[in-house]
């Protein structure tokens, strides 16, 4: 009898043991995945961003890795330095306004470039000829395998005279920098070594 009841006893203690473990394993089991779900819902979180529309309603926006949209935004950094730089009014004042914002998105090379067409009273001619000047991007080229990165920039250029409109083929090449964004540089590039590579009259149209 005695020994019975110490084999029941034992057997008991077996199973009090056997429950003690799995739910010590279930708990551990629970706890990490808990742990799991908190991290992973911690990280969705982070790429959320709640804009407080003037303190009445709340949006939602979804924010976006920088480094997909930095080719996006390289491209027009070029485009827009294109755009100011070769867009011509006969205006002083509008021309002095244009190649300022031009130059905030470029190192010296693009100042050089305006000198030496200054120099050769090229502004003066559009000034004095009531010549408007503009331009078409085509395509940009952008190399982001190596840094700084190779742009190669393909346009048309449209010269405007009283008598006959002139367009041009351009060709210019320049190396992107990474910079620091600003109001005066909002895509955060430094354009360097800028240069024209080809510019040619494809057609002339008599007005």
């Amino acid at each position: 009898m005695e020994f019975k009841t110490l084999r029941n006893i034992e057997n008991s203690f077996r199973q009090i043991r056997l429950y003690a473990i799995v739910f010590a394993l279930l708990c551990f089991g629970v706890t990490g995945f808990s742990v799991w779900k908190s991290y992973s819902f911690a990280n969705v979180q982070r790429e959320k961003i709640y804009v407080l529309d003037q303190g009445k309603s709340l949006m939602l926006a979804l924010s976006q890795d920088a480094a997909i949209n930095r080719p996006v935004m390289a491209r027009e950094h070029v485009r827009r330095f294109h755009e100011l730089f070769f867009t011509l009014a006969p205006d002083k004042a509008a021309i002095e306004s244009n190649m300022k914002r031009a130059f905030d998105l470029a190192d010296k090379s693009a100042y050089d470039y305006y000198h030496d067409l200054a120099e050769k009273g090229y502004y003066n001619r559009i000034i004095s000829g009531n010549v408007q000047q503009r331009i078409e991007v085509d395509s940009i080229v952008c190399n982001f395998n190596s840094y700084p990165y190779a742009v190669t920039t393909y346009a048309k250029q449209f010269i405007i005279r009283s008598s006959n409109l002139t367009r041009r083929s351009l060709v210019t090449s320049c190396t992107l920098l990474n910079s620091v964004k600003s109001d005066n540089n909002p895509q955060g590039f430094q354009i360097l070594k800028f240069g024209v590579l080809a510019n040619k009259d494809e057609e002339v149209i008599e007005r």
